[in-house]
């Protein structure tokens, strides 16, 4: 059975909109590699529209090695309502619903991963489809942006992992409790 695990760039005040903004100061080697651990860990990647749209009009043809062959030939699924051909290789949708998300869960043996939708967490906490919340919490206060929760209930969650990396980066993994 698959899990569900979101992988974040954070700032300390919980912006993780355009982290290509904010995130390059403090990547390096270290993190690189809680990045790849990650990576081999995933069987699929799992994003909403708005991810699709971006992602799918820039990494087919990109030459950004070795990421670029890493997203390009994973199983993607998609929760969406409206789109109906995707364009990028080794795509599937997904409806909006929660039985749609679970089969996908019970399909893949292995990771899921997903990342850049706030939306599409709150939406897989509120149906209690998310098994993990990775975390690379950055020390800088963005000031604006998209926050990973905003206007949702309280969820309470259990960290499992912690460590602090060179740059003040603190690599957190929570699990959500019911």
């Amino acid at each position: 059975m698959g899990r569900i695990v979101a992988n974040f760039f954070i700032s300390l005040d919980g912006v993780v909109e355009s982290p290509d903004q904010w995130h390059f100061p403090y990547f390096n080697d270290e993190m690189g590699a809680v990045v790849n651990a990650g990576l081999e860990r995933n069987r699929a990647f799992l994003m909403g529209r708005r991810l699709y749209d971006e992602w799918s009009a820039y990494w087919p043809g990109s030459t950004d090695e070795p990421f670029a062959t890493y997203l390009n030939t994973m199983p993607k699924y998609v929760v969406s309502s409206s789109l109906t051909d995707p364009a990028w290789a080794n795509t599937t949708v997904l409806p909006g619903d929660t039985d749609a998300v679970r089969r996908l869960k019970d399909d893949v043996d292995g990771d899921i991963a997903m990342s850049g939708s706030a939306t599409t967490v709150r939406w897989l906490l509120a149906h209690g489809l998310l098994d993990e919340l990775q975390l690379l919490v950055h020390p800088v206060a963005v000031g604006r942006g998209q926050r990973l929760f905003e206007d949702t209930p309280t969820h309470r969650f259990d960290l499992t992992h912690s460590a602090t990396l060179s740059t003040g980066v603190l690599h957190l993994v929570y699990t959500p409790l019911p």
